[in-house]
């Protein structure tokens, strides 16, 4: 019995772990492309729940995916790539046209209205343990407005 028990912990522990580091990710979506275009970007709210980072990016839809921000430099606004999205705990963290996203390089297709586009972001903590959170991003029409995930 005692074994039993102990295995039943041992399993209960082990499911909620990744809940311990976890980040959740709120209403990802993707802008939808034309035939030929080969970059898009992605959009999502990302809330950690202790101290993280988003260190990198993947999917099987894109060559590359980078972390991007645009800010206001010079009365000029600049997108460049940076190398980690830093996610305070208990803080949401808006990915969203015009702020931080991300870019999504060499599409392998077009990206239509529902079609769904897996995302694999890597996640830091401070101890520098990385984890996987898988995500299914909805594609919004090429068109759709900044606020398109709510």
């Amino acid at each position: 019995m005692k074994t039993i028990v102990s295995v039943m912990l041992g399993a209960t522990l082990l499911a909620a772990a990744p809940a311990w580091s976890q980040v959740t990710v709120d209403q990802p979506w993707v802008r939808g492309t034309v035939a030929a275009q080969k970059v898009t970007g992605a959009f999502m709210t990302l809330t950690a729940a202790k101290n993280s980072r988003l260190v990198a990016v993947s999917s099987p839809v894109a060559g590359t995916v980078e972390v991007h921000e645009m800010k206001m430099v010079d009365d000029v606004m600049r997108m460049r790539q940076i190398p980690v999205l830093e996610l305070p705990a208990g803080k949401p963290v808006a990915l969203t046209p015009g702020g931080y996203h991300l870019m999504l390089f060499q599409l392998k297709q077009q990206l239509k209205d529902g079609d769904k586009v897996p995302l694999v972001l890597e996640i830091e903590d401070a101890a520098k343990v990385r984890s996987s959170i898988k995500v299914e991003a909805v594609v919004k029409p090429l068109n759709a407005p900044a606020h398109a995930g709510h």
